[in-house]
């Protein structure tokens, strides 16, 4: 399970845009914290921290013991990052105020695990997702979810149905969606077709020999 991290953070007034640039030029990301009862909380993180936490996180769901200067610290789920589209930069962060007892929706990094029967035979697995929303308490958020794929046949359907999710985890999405699937190639494709097609002509061979 996923274990939070203690971010530190500053209080701060809400300011015009101006004030937020030169809060960036400083190094601070503007951020607000959310929900849980309690008014919203403007407050400013160093720029740095949140980026090497990000970096070395397996996604951007994750949940931080929030440390406010003067304020007792307050557990906060990453809601929502706003990045420069030029840049890449970090210009604002949404945190949802939770608890124990918060249920919480995170997109969470999927991984098919092992060599499909299917794809030893000659065929290739095709993922179609590679996150997958979940919800859950704060307590049971997972940072990666993988599913063994290693006995699926060529023509085999992998589905959210046939995930193994943690206790306390649900997916959001309908059991029936497709995760992956084991195909066959191109080249067995074409093979076949060759094969097919040359049955006609090896008939017409034949009749003529007679």
């Amino acid at each position: 399970m996923a274990k939070p991290q203690t971010l530190k953070a500053d209080a701060r007034a809400r300011t015009g845009s101006g004030v937020l640039k030169q809060m960036r030029r400083e190094g601070y990301v503007p951020s607000v914290i959310y929900g849980g009862g309690s008014d919203n909380k403007n407050v400013k993180i160093d720029a740095k921290i949140l980026r090497d936490m990000l970096k070395n996180a397996a996604s951007d769901s994750i949940l931080v013991n929030l440390d406010v200067e003067g304020d007792k610290p307050q557990l906060g789920f990453l809601q929502d990052i706003q990045h420069n589209a030029l840049t890449g930069e970090i210009l604002h962060v949404d945190f949802l105020a939770v608890d124990e007892k918060t249920e919480i929706n995170a997109n969470i990094p999927l991984e098919l695990v092992g060599e499909p029967a299917g794809v030893k035979a000659g065929g290739v697995l095709e993922q179609m997702l590679y996150s997958l929303e979940v919800r859950c308490l704060p307590k049971d958020l997972p940072e990666t979810l993988s599913s063994d794929v290693s006995e699926m046949e060529i023509g085999d359907i992998h589905n959210i149905g046939n995930l193994n999710l943690p206790e306390g985890v649900s997916a959001t999405l309908n059991d029936d969606v497709v995760i992956g699937i084991v195909a066959k190639t191109r080249v067995a494709k074409s093979a076949e077709g060759a094969e097919e097609g040359s049955e006609p002509e090896a008939s017409a061979e034949k009749a003529a020999e007679a």
